[in-house]
């Protein structure tokens, strides 16, 4: 009888807790909401990101090819200067000597072959009346033979220090302006193997290059001709656009990352690029400008039997709905033939109370937005995503990485 009433009050509790879970702590199902959308027009692109320096198109570096102490700079940083443009002066005094010296050889040595001359005469009219022989005449013809060439051999070391003496005389050998200056008033270059560098010139900074560092699983995608744009620190609101002029066979590894130079052409009429800024680049692979776009979140959309309360579900043949929150088939490629093709996507269409699975070609795809080819017009309402149900999470919701370079222009309605 004890036992009784004790399975009796269990039994109530039990019962009594049932009733308070149910009428009070048992969430309520929230009502079914979807997440629409309209195919619209817009731009979308493939692009490729990486990191490069601004440099001039063509710099030059000037230089002595004689050794000597400056003593004289004509101009400096950042100097507008022009072709034929005096920059410096390396000291005279050395190579003057030289000069002398070598105009002093000459004359003696023209001074010597005017006596051989002479000389030669005489012994030519002695010969021919057979005065001397054969042996002297022959020593005559000789010596002013050596004379003579003694005389070129003296102008010759004579031009080769004139020509020293002229290259004291540093002059620009290109329009430009001038990026860096290595050495000062009083230092002494020394031109030996390697010619000593004293400007660098840049022909144009209107016109500048990013050297980009492109990976090797990019640079597949990029060719000459393709538009670019960049930013720098310097200027972090402002995007500069480029082209892409070259790209350079020769790799570049660093800590086991191969990468390619491709040199970008870039405008800088109002002169804000400077040499040496870092450049973040997009290098834009593929572009359409008039597309047809959904959310890439429509594509992985997948209806759950949720939905089955309000509306009805209607699938291509052949493919049902997947479980709740999941995604729609992950595409395979199917064989024609001896040759391969992507097959094409699906997305799920509201018209009235009816979701139907539709079959669509698809283009470019930013992560973000697809280029749909056919399958959709504007006027088809897209279902990308769902909140409510049983739990309320929302299930593919649309998102987007903050990372991925935005598509130029935007979308138009």
């Amino acid at each position: 009888m004890k036992s009784r009433k004790i399975i009796l009050i269990i039994i109530s509790i039990i019962v009594v807790l049932g009733l308070l879970w149910y009428f009070f702590l048992r969430g309520k199902e929230q009502p079914v909401v979807l997440t629409k959308e309209q195919p619209v027009r817009g731009a979308i692109s493939t692009s490729v990101t990486a990191t490069g320096t601004v440099q001039p198109v063509d710099t030059v570096t000037v230089g002595t090819q004689v050794s000597g102490t400056i003593s004289a700079l004509y101009a400096d940083f950042n100097s507008t200067v022009k072709k034929g443009q005096l920059l410096a002066q390396l000291d005279k005094t050395l190579i003057q000597a030289t000069v002398d010296q070598a105009k002093a050889s000459l004359a003696q040595s023209q001074s010597n072959l005017t006596y051989q001359q002479a000389n030669f005469n005489r012994q030519k009219q002695l010969f021919e009346t057979g005065s001397i022989s054969k042996a002297d005449y022959d020593l005559a013809v000789n010596t002013l033979q050596v004379a003579t060439a003694n005389v070129n051999n003296a102008k010759a070391q004579l031009r080769s220090a004139e020509r020293n003496l002229s290259f004291t005389q540093i002059y620009s050998p290109i329009d430009g302006v001038v990026l860096g200056r290595s050495v000062s008033i009083g230092q002494t270059v020394a031109a030996s193997f390697n010619t000593p560098t004293i400007f660098t010139i840049a022909k144009d900074i209107t016109k500048m290059q990013v050297q980009a560092k492109v990976d090797e699983a990019d640079i597949g995608n990029v060719v000459k001709g393709q538009r670019s744009t960049f930013t720098v620190d310097a200027f972090i609101n402002d995007t500069f656009n480029g082209t892409v002029k070259d790209i350079r066979l020769q790799p570049s590894i660093s800590s086991n990352v191969v990468t390619y130079a491709t040199l970008i052409d870039a405008p800088n009429d109002d002169k804000k690029l400077k040499p040496g800024m870092t450049a973040n680049i997009i290098i834009y692979t593929k572009e359409v400008n008039d597309a047809l776009l959904v959310s890439a979140q429509a594509l992985k959309f997948n209806p759950d039997s949720a939905l089955l309360k309000a509306y009805e579900i209607v699938p291509l043949p052949g493919r049902g709905m997947g479980k709740k929150g999941g995604k729609g088939r992950k595409p395979s490629k199917e064989s024609v033939g001896e040759s391969e093709v992507t097959p094409p996507s699906f997305v799920w269409v509201l018209q009235g109370q009816k979701l139907i699975q539709k079959r669509i070609k698809t283009g470019l795809n930013d992560n973000t937005h697809v280029e749909v080819l056919e399958g959709l017009n504007e006027n088809d309402i897209v279902i990308s995503g769902m909140e409510g149900g049983s739990s309320g999470a929302p299930v593919a919701a649309a998102a987007s990485s903050p990372f991925m370079p935005k598509r130029p222009g935007g979308n138009r309605r």
